[in-house]
């Protein structure tokens, strides 16, 4: 690369629109109409397509695909490498967006089935494989994902792990 070449870092449509405090690292795309909320982290890596709204104060890691038609709520957190779909029957002309509803957490590589609701405050396993709606409150895990506890037993383990020791 010559001296007077800039490096291309992100991609961001002239359409999208973003909002204030929003940290975009490197190498990352954001589609055609999209809305981005204040307050939102989008990891390197990352692709997030044309018209998906991401809500205020979301935390979206490196390696992430997030497709057309996708919402997401606010206070979510998107681990790295997770995939959103929304074709269920590549490559047809008719799309479905997933819906990650507000204070939901998705672990890294996870894979979301098209038109699948995330529900409020609910927690999607690392490499969970969700092919079905997720009801609020309720966490789950495996291929194909299912409820294994509840929110509130997820808060007392995450209590457990950051009191215990580092030797733990």
């Amino acid at each position: 690369m010559s001296h007077t070449q800039k490096p291309v870092t992100n991609y961001i449509s002239k359409s999208a629109k973003i909002g204030k405090n929003v940290k975009i690292w490197h190498f990352a795309y954001i589609g055609d109409d999209t809305l981005i909320g204040d307050d939102v982290m989008i990891g390197s890596l990352t692709h997030i397509d044309y018209k998906v709204i991401i809500g205020d104060h979301s935390r979206i890691e490196g390696s992430v695909y997030i497709p057309p038609l996708t919402t997401i709520g606010k206070d979510v957190f998107i681990g790295p490498a997770a995939t959103f779909t929304n074709d269920p029957y590549p490559m047809s002309p008719k799309m479905k967006g997933v819906v990650v509803e507000d204070g939901a957490i998705i672990g890294g590589r996870a894979v979301v089935r098209p038109g699948v609701i995330i529900g409020k405050e609910s927690v999607v396993a690392m490499a969970a494989v969700v092919t079905k709606d997720v009801p609020p409150r309720m966490v789950v895990m495996g291929h194909p994902a299912r409820v294994i506890y509840t929110r509130e037993e997820y808060n007392k383990k995450q209590a457990r792990w950051l009191s215990a020791s580092n030797s733990e």
